[in-house]
């Protein structure tokens, strides 16, 4: 099992602080992701997910705990040692309006990577590729002198995909990448996204908060509460079998297209456990793959 392990992720802590009051946005969390597969991270708005993803792209220096990536410690390494990494992990942000530069055309935000991490030298090669990408995300030749305000949200949000792409990375972030976008387009990035991944042979964390859909794209799923995991198992195992009350409570709370089904349903409410000694559980494993922390 350690070698098809591309990220290990051991007692990450991020903690904020303003003045005399600590946040402790992600306080103790660890998992693994197998090479190949998408780990999906779940938690209502605030639960530390995003906090997750950004400290292992560096974006956010950790509090404490380690981050390895294909064995190396990235937790030890300085900008100049971090940069072939960063060339290996990439990040497709939430909001597709503000993380393209408007300024620049389709062909230079996509290219600005590349430049970055010196891939190619000629500009007729450059363009190439380039072309070549917007093809694989479902975009035409001819958007590379556009501006991404030409675009739909579903279009910029390719974009950024194909951006993410360009430097043939291993590892991409996927940081509520649809959450911004229209119902009737998100199902055909997530499905763009299979694909791709199945073509380049990537390897995903998915955060976002609709279950429904990480379900459909995730092999396992870790779910978030209060900065920390409560949660990891097989996708389907997860749904079918969930143990932790606070996973009971975020099933119960998906949208059913059937009113008498939905009326019939009551959403499980979740208070924080509390023990004499303030003890805080741990993940265990409870069956084969499945890990969960509960008094």
């Amino acid at each position: 099992m350690s070698g098809n392990i591309m990220v290990d992720v051991r007692n990450l802590k991020k903690h904020f602080t303003k003045g005399p009051e600590v946040l402790k946005a992600v306080d103790g969390v660890s998992f693994q992701i197998r090479k190949g597969e998408t780990f999906g991270l779940v938690g209502e708005s605030g639960s530390g997910k995003s906090t997750v993803g950004r400290c292992l792209i560096r974006l956010y220096d950790y509090t404490d705990g380690e981050v390895y990536f294909d064995g190396q410690n990235l937790s030890k390494l300085g900008d100049k040692q971090l940069k072939p990494f960063r060339r290996r992990i990439q990040t497709i942000f939430q909001d597709p309006y503000s993380s393209l530069n408007p300024g620049m055309s389709v062909l230079d935000l996509i290219g600005e990577p590349m430049d970055i991490h010196g891939i190619y030298k000629k500009a007729d090669e450059r363009k190439e590729f380039v072309a070549g990408l917007l093809e694989k995300v479902g975009l035409k030749r001819e958007h590379l002198y556009r501006y991404p305000h030409e675009f739909s949200g579903g279009q910029r949000q390719r974009i950024s995909i194909a951006r993410a792409l360009s430097v043939r990375p291993d590892f991409v972030v996927c940081d509520e990448p649809i959450s911004a976008l229209d119902v009737s387009v998100q199902a055909q990035v997530v499905n763009m996204l299979e694909d791709l991944q199945a073509e380049f042979g990537l390897t995903y964390l998915f955060i976002a908060h609709d279950l429904s859909m990480v379900r459909h794209i995730s092999d396992r799923i870790g779910v978030m509460y209060r900065g920390r995991l409560v949660e990891v198992a097989e996708s389907d195992e997860l749904y079918d079998n969930p143990l932790h009350p606070y996973t009971k409570a975020l099933l119960s709370s998906i949208p059913i297209p059937d009113p008498r089904t939905a009326n019939e349903r009551l959403a499980i409410k979740y208070e924080v456990p509390t023990t004499n000694d303030g003890a805080v559980p741990e993940l265990r494993e409870v069956s084969p793959g499945h890990f969960v922390a509960d008094h």
